[in-house]
């Protein structure tokens, strides 16, 4: 098999080809590694090759399975592969080697997946871009010179260069549908308890995080979550299961949604014109299949960031910083980790358990604000970022920030540092102004690759849905796919 005919597949389609005899798993895996091989260097991905642990899963991944034996890859953050490295985008993990799988591991090695290599992230999975300075920065194949988005950009990058047909990745505030924008990917993120993360983990970022994937095709998608859904002993959030697997749900009608929209910024900042232009194309396209949108009131507020997710999203950095200590046995330092997550656990720090009590609190007013909008709208639209992948760099701290943030952090000035954190944050949520709000409600949020700029960039489209409808999701997008296919649409990387 060439690289092109094995790029024309999607993960589903490979499968039926192993079935088939019409290739082996084995013959799959070297497809897959050769590619690896040949564009890696160029968009740094793949961290952590694990090509010989996929050539013996390869051979023992039975052909029944769903994926028999399909290349597959794992972002470097939270899941554990017994023996392999698990990094988190941090020097101060560099030696730490996973102990045993996490039940959703175990659930990959059942469908029948080889992994091929663990994929880059930022530092603990922080921001919306992958620039980690341990690893470096993973490059959009798109266009070398700009982000993948983040934090699962290392795994779209890999799946959009064609590396595998479909890769891990996980959203505490839009990690999976950033990327997939980014990307020109399809990335949906399950609603809150429906893939269990345990062992070694029961609520990520308080219940905030999902696992599951980018993909090329939304069947892909389906048939991985089908999967891997599902609780297991002692998750602290257990979800009624799918009437029907989400695999058949995507031959079926969606009927006639209704389907609000809003290019609104949460907080009150410009959206750029093809973000909108987006929007506006794909409102139309719902129209023409049917569906009833129209413009609504944006359900978020400017708190909602700036305020409630960002208390939240420091605490849990400095929890991580807690639980990094226990690793290296001894008090984590700020050289152990980047001077901008170093600032972010001194913020965290500075929070009393009063402050993180009542903002956690505030995820309530979100939740029944969202709940009273899906009274009247089966569907939020939105996009998934307010612009399209911007270069390398653009979102890192200017020379000014990192002089502040090398003073507040060596002299340990958190004062200083509380007084200046609105518009250093600012600066991220100006960016991902809308994907953070399904993380706190616990919907389920896809990002569909609807539209292409001149400079041949992609941008998704974000449709959010009320908690445990996921179907609804996957019927409006295998129909979105169908009227306007996106599996051509290749970079040339």
């Amino acid at each position: 098999m060439t690289f092109e005919e094995y790029r024309k597949h999607d993960a589903l389609g490979l499968a039926d080809l192993v079935r088939n005899k019409e290739i082996t798993a084995a013959e799959l895996v070297e497809v897959a590694i050769t590619r690896a091989e040949s564009v890696n260097p160029t968009i740094n991905a793949i961290i952590h090759p694990l090509y010989d642990m996929a050539r013996e899963m390869a051979k023992s991944a039975g052909p029944d399975s769903p994926f028999a034996g399909v290349p597959f890859l794992v972002k470097d953050l939270g899941l554990e592969i017994a023996g392999t490295p698990r990094v988190s985008g941090c020097r101060g993990y560099r030696n730490y080697v996973s102990q045993e799988d996490s039940y959703i591991t175990r659930r990959y090695r059942q469908a029948g997946l080889s992994f091929l290599g663990k994929t880059n992230t930022p530092e603990f999975g922080l921001t919306p871009y992958t620039e980690p300075q341990h690893f470096g920065p993973t490059r959009n194949p798109w266009n070398i010179g700009h982000t993948a988005g983040g934090s699962s950009g290392g795994s779209a990058a890999a799946v959009a260069a064609g590396i595998t047909p479909l890769a891990t990745a996980s959203d505490g505030g839009g990690s999976i549908r950033i990327p997939a924008s980014c990307c020109g990917l399809f990335g949906l993120k399950p609603s809150r308890g429906r893939i269990s993360q345990g062992p070694q983990q029961g609520e990520g970022w308080s219940g905030a995080v999902m696992e599951h994937c980018v993909s090329r095709s939304v069947r892909d998608s389906a048939a991985l979550l089908d999967a891997t859904q599902g609780s297991a002993p002692g998750d602290p959030f257990v979800i009624q299961p799918p009437e029907k697997p989400y695999l058949e749900v995507i031959g079926e009608d969606p009927g006639k949604l209704r389907i609000g929209f809003s290019t609104a910024h949460t907080l009150g900042q410009e959206v750029d014109a093809e973000c909108i232009l987006a929007i506006e194309k794909t409102a139309r396209l719902l129209e023409s299949l049917g569906h009833q949108v129209e413009l609504a009131p944006l359900p978020y507020r400017r708190e909602d960031l700036t305020e409630t997710f960002l208390t939240m999203v420091c605490g849990e950095a400095a929890a991580d910083i807690e639980i990094l200590s226990e690793h290296l046995g001894r008090a984590a330092r700020p050289g152990d980790v980047e001077r901008a997550t170093w600032a972010m656990v001194m913020l965290g720090r500075s929070f009393s358990a009063k402050d993180y009590a009542f903002r956690r609190r505030k995820w309530n007013d979100i939740a029944r604000r969202l709940g009273a909008f899906h009274q009247q709208y089966d569907l939020l639209l939105t996009p998934t970022v307010s612009k399209a992948p911007f270069r390398i760099g653009a979102l890192q701290p200017d020379a000014a920030e990192k002089r502040l943030l090398r003073l507040v952090t060596s002299l340990n000035l958190e004062g200083v540092l509380k007084a200046r954190v609105g518009p250093l944050a600012e600066k991220i949520f100006s960016y991902i102004p809308y994907t953070a709000l399904g993380n706190i409600t616990g919907q389920p949020s896809m990002s569909v690759p609807l539209h292409w700029t001149n400079d041949g960039l992609p941008v998704g489209v974000m449709f959010t849905a009320p908690a445990g409808r996921e179907d609804m999701l996957f019927r409006l997008a295998a129909q979105l796919e169908k009227a306007r296919p996106w599996m051509g649409k290749v970079p040339e990387v």
